[in-house]
């Protein structure tokens, strides 16, 4: 183990998430993520003062990395020079990655945050607001670089924003719901089939994202 005790706190968020995307959190005590992770009180206070804190982390950490999934996503289609054929490329990226993106993570921490009052009287459901809105701010530029000079069907560019995320986060629900990871993959692809049509663009010829 590192001398910092990195890998032993790693345990602990990964039991700690999983059980309140699972439980809740109300459900998870410490103790339930003492059991998961298979460590001790005293590790745990080393590295969280409380079950708040412990939360807030777990949220941190969940937070970045849904942040660094949209950051791999723009970057990724940065060379794509027609704005609208950024777009369906932008989708086809996450579209792609269904499966893995489903292996990862069973369902969206996100949920369980936003609906403990405790969370959201402690200020930790403000770090999923910050997330959303730049998700939804990246999409809408998107959408709207590709709208302009175009006669489209897109409506408002910011809610159509809100409706890619919201796939999102619909498709982690129907994965669960029926226990198959391949909803992700096929809500993605219907989304992007859907906006190349209000685009006008063949996404068969557009640019293809590596």
């Amino acid at each position: 183990m590192p001398k910092d005790g990195s890998t032993n706190r790693a345990r602990i968020l990964d039991a700690a998430e999983q059980l309140v995307i699972d439980h809740g959190y109300a459900a998870t005590s410490v103790d339930r993520v003492l059991e998961a992770a298979g460590t001790s009180k005293g590790a745990f206070f080393h590295h969280f003062d409380s079950k708040l804190a412990l939360a807030r982390a777990l949220t941190e950490r969940y937070v970045a990395a849904d942040l660094d999934q949209l950051n791999a996503g723009l970057d990724a289609t940065a060379d794509v020079a027609d704005p609208a054929e950024r777009v369906i490329a932008f989708l086809r990226y996450y579209e792609d990655r269904g499966d893995e993106i489903m292996g990862a993570q069973s369902n969206c921490l996100y949920v369980a945050v936003l609906t403990e009052r405790q969370l959201l009287d402690a200020g930790t459901a403000d770090l999923v607001r910050g997330a959303v809105q730049a998700w939804r701010a990246e999409i809408a530029r998107l959408l709207s670089a590709a709208a302009d000079g175009r006669a489209t069907d897109l409506g408002d560019v910011e809610d159509l924003a809100d409706h890619v995320f919201t796939t999102f986060e619909g498709a982690f629900l129907l994965c669960r719901a029926t226990g198959s990871p391949q909803h992700m993959r096929a809500q993605l692809g219907v989304l992007r089939r859907l906006v190349g049509a209000a685009l006008g663009v063949d996404d068969r010829d557009a640019a293809r994202s590596t």
